[in-house]
């Protein structure tokens, strides 16, 4: 939930509510007090809604998440990387974003081992050079860093793994895959953000903890999102989505749309906010 200033006026955006929140128990009263600062609250969902009416609260708007909003303009820009162009080479591509030591062991003999003319571009959540030397040693296959890229005399269209040695470019990449795997869904730090992904219109992969995530929750109910128990199922899917490209633009063409029809939450904020000036 975000909040915002406007001469001693308080709003809070893009809130989202569960019932198992202190604000929301018998013994939540000061928690409850804490928003009666807020003189009106913009919620994702028609179940926030109703949880701050049941406590008073009638200042409640729903209007989606911002976010939406913020991953849709990603299409406008441009997502070229001239390097990873050459070494995607028009070949079927996964990309595995923001992906955790948990992650990566399950996928890890997939990459190994599959039998497909596939190309995996692994962007982890911790760059650090000893976890990024770690992992490129227990890859087999033919690997570079980004960091190598530049160096001219190296035929990047003759690598397999494209392991991402920085930051700041993991939503351009997404724009170079066919299939995603997003990481955190295997542990307990959090679910890392699918909706980057899927506006590019391509099917979106996570481990089994979502629960505390509504687009994952909306997402993996409409199918454009896949969640997995475990590394054999992970397997599966990934070599099902491989060989099945009709599966892979279905489920593509359904994250992408989820995405369009959750536009416009940035517009009902500010068309109250101006009303208000």
């Amino acid at each position: 939930m975000q909040f915002k200033d406007r001469t001693a006026t308080l709003e809070g955006f893009s809130g989202i509510f569960r019932e198992n929140q202190l604000f929301f128990k018998w013994y939540g009263g000061f928690y409850r007090n804490a928003l009666k600062t807020f003189d009106y609250f913009f919620v994702q969902n028609e179940n926030s809604k109703k949880l701050l009416q049941s406590i008073g609260f009638q200042n409640v708007k729903i209007s989606g998440d911002t976010r939406f909003d913020r991953v849709a303009k990603i299409l406008n820009q441009d997502n070229s990387i001239e390097n990873i162009e050459k070494f995607k080479n028009n070949a079927l591509t996964i990309v595995i974003g923001s992906s955790w030591p948990k992650d990566e062991n399950n996928l890890i003999d997939f990459i190994n081992s599959n039998p497909f003319k596939v190309k995996f571009i692994i962007a982890p959540h911790n760059i650090k050079e000893e976890q990024i030397i770690n992992l490129k040693n227990q890859i087999t296959k033919k690997v570079v860093l980004f960091s190598e890229m530049s160096n001219s005399e190296l035929s990047l269209q003759d690598y397999d793994v494209l392991i991402v040695n920085t930051i700041g470019i993991l939503t351009k990449i997404y724009s170079y895959a066919d299939i995603a795997y997003i990481g955190g869904g295997f542990g307990t730090s959090g679910l890392h953000n699918i909706l980057e992904p899927a506006t590019f219109g391509i099917p979106v992969l996570i481990g089994p903890n979502f629960e505390k995530f509504s687009e994952a929750i909306a997402l993996v109910s409409l199918g454009g999102c896949i969640s997995v128990k475990s590394k054999n199922e992970l397997e599966e899917y990934l070599a099902f989505l491989i060989q099945n490209e009709d599966e892979r633009l279905e489920k593509g063409h359904i994250a992408s749309t989820f995405v369009k029809m959750n536009e416009g939450a940035t517009t009902t904020i500010l068309n109250y906010l101006n009303a208000v000036e």
